[in-house]
């Protein structure tokens, strides 16, 4: 919810705008289910109220609930590629007029699960970073790449640019790296997102015109 209010404090973007059935909702994740699925499978109490948030849609149906969000809705599990996907989905939504404006959040969670991502720390190779990030889209005019491809390069060393500063945050990498391009207001903005999952690599580029 905080990343979403957070967004909304732009100029010219007031909540009411959000809702409604033209705003689409894209949600990436690769853990902020975990928590609670740890909880329902290893409660020795009642684990009712775990059940729902053991599906990844239990955070971003809260959000679209929140602010009256029923437009077209998606979510992507996995890593950074996961919201790379999210971006590009949201431009392909924009440029068919299915909706007028695309919220793409990303939500990560660690900590209630930090003892089972210990074991497999090699797998990631830096240090974890709960985060929560989103990037509010409308049309405009620019071009768009996506390409998707097997990676050579394994998904913990070779971190470059913001993951050296951020940390491992998973889906949320890309919308920090967006916002940071954006904020160092370079004109015309010309970004390049990456991400690595699992042996699967995304590239995404924008180029503002």
């Amino acid at each position: 919810m905080a990343a979403v209010e957070e967004a909304l404090q732009e100029p010219g973007v007031p909540r009411a705008l959000l809702a409604g059935s033209r705003t689409a909702l894209l949600y990436a994740t690769a853990s902020a289910y975990g928590a609670a699925n740890r909880a329902f499978i290893e409660g020795t109490e009642s684990t009712t109220l775990h059940f729902p948030y053991t599906a990844p849609s239990a955070v971003p149906a809260e959000v679209a609930i929140e602010f009256g969000i029923t437009g077209p809705y998606a979510i992507f599990l996995g890593g950074a590629p996961a919201a790379l996907s999210a971006l590009w989905y949201a431009a392909t939504l924009l440029a068919s007029s299915a909706c007028d404006r695309a919220l793409v959040l990303a939500v990560e969670t660690f900590d209630e699960c930090a003892d089972l991502y210990a074991r497999g720390r090699w797998l990631v190779g830096r240090p974890l970073v709960e985060a929560a990030a989103c990037a509010l889209l409308e049309p405009g005019t620019g071009a768009l790449s996506y390409a998707e491809q097997r990676s050579r390069r394994p998904a913990g060393p070779a971190a470059t640019g913001i993951e050296r500063r951020l940390g491992e945050a998973f889906a949320c990498t890309p919308l920090v790296e967006l916002g940071v391009a954006r904020a160092a207001g370079t004109a015309p903005l010309d970004v390049r997102l990456t991400g690595v999952w699992r042996g699967s690599e995304a590239v995404l580029r924008w180029v503002e015109m």
